[in-house]
């Protein structure tokens, strides 16, 4: 017996760059799950909600409140433009929302996004809110991912995300999908290449021009964080508190050697994990930053993948489809051998119209 169900995934990361939405089709045939794009789209942020989003977490109570209703008020409203573009039903929508603080070691986890809200103004089911559920149960409420690689994408050694941060997934010798952030990426370089004018190094090519800052790769290098063993994750405020006082020291050097310090850092990280690794498929943004890759692949002998352009652009958008709709179907999409909780978890709050 075949059946399918139509979900569109929203997913709005720590890079800001805008609202990813995919609508995607699932299929459980002989209890594998296929699935089938039918319709993307990206709607970029404006200026101004950009630096709000960017900002969110030094808001007051009441102005983050206001920035959550109006982010509802955006995601509602560009799901019915898109609905009134595509043909066929849509079953579910599955939201992310846009993570302002995710600090599990207090048991703090929260993305901005009312599902209620989007759901009524909509008509339709939603499912938001992932990350709460396995923090309450001990774990990092993150990376959340890999329940769709596991399903979706297996016939693939591992899986490395670069957007705001580099995060893998892959099965160990035991069988068990292990994940883990391994480094910052965009949210530091997107930031760096703003202070040139830009919203984001194009392909690489500023951090290319630039020279190593010896001291400061070595001191990027000797971050506790990369010493310890996963279920971890890593946030903005990580930035801000360990990553943002290391590079503004060097105020006085080019930016574009402080890029390609950052860069080279990075590219080591995310090397040093994948030398136990076959071959690896590689989505996200960074996927186009050739200076990134090109680093990567000097460091690595495995195979690396990159796929079509709209798998590299909405692959998270697809997997939190997936994710929304294993919820609905009242079914494990969070695992404790990636986040640490105490068990498996059906995670993710539904709304219905």
């Amino acid at each position: 017996m075949m059946k399918y169900y139509n979900v569109l995934g929203l997913m709005s990361g720590t890079s800001c760059d805008g609202l990813d939405m995919a609508l995607c089709r699932f299929t459980l045939k002989e209890g594998e799950w296929t699935y089938e794009i039918l319709k993307t789209k990206v709607v970029e942020y404006s200026v101004q909600m950009r630096k709000k989003l960017q900002n969110s977490y030094l808001l007051s109570g009441i102005e983050l409140i206001e920035l959550d209703t109006e982010f509802s008020l955006f995601c509602a409203e560009r799901i019915i433009e898109f609905k009134a573009c595509c043909h066929g039903v849509i079953h579910i929508v599955a939201s992310h929302g846009h993570t302002v603080f995710h600090q599990p070691e207090k048991k703090i986890t929260l993305q901005i996004g009312n599902g209620e809200m989007i759901s009524k103004m909509c008509n339709i089911t939603v499912v938001s809110d992932f990350r709460t559920g396995d923090v309450a149960l001990g774990g990092q409420g993150a990376p959340l991912v890999p329940v769709g690689d596991e399903l979706l994408f297996g016939d693939f050694c591992s899986c490395l995300n670069l957007g705001g941060f580099s995060n893998i997934s892959y099965r160990n010798s035991r069988g068990k999908r292990i994940a883990f952030d391994i480094s910052p990426v965009n949210i530091v370089l997107n930031e760096l290449a703003g202070k040139s004018g830009f919203l984001f190094d194009d392909k690489g090519m500023m951090a290319a021009s630039g020279k190593i800052i010896q001291e400061l790769f070595d001191n990027l290098e000797n971050i506790e964080y990369y010493k310890s063993l996963p279920p971890k994750s890593l946030s903005r405020e990580w930035v801000d508190k360990y990553i943002s006082p290391l590079w503004s020291c060097y105020s006085s050097e080019k930016n574009e050697n402080i890029m390609a310090t950052f860069t080279m850092h990075t590219a080591t990280r995310i090397a040093e994990v994948l030398k136990r690794m076959k071959n690896v498929l590689i989505t996200g943004g960074g996927a186009y930053n050739d200076f990134l890759i090109s680093e990567i692949k000097k460091n690595t002998n495995t195979e690396i993948i990159i796929p079509e352009k709209e798998l590299i652009d909405f692959k998270e958008a697809v997997v939190f489809a997936f994710l929304g709709l294993l919820r609905y179907r009242n079914e494990n999409n969070c695992l404790s051998s990636v986040t640490g909780a105490e068990t498996d978890s059906c995670c993710g709050v539904i709304s219905l119209p």
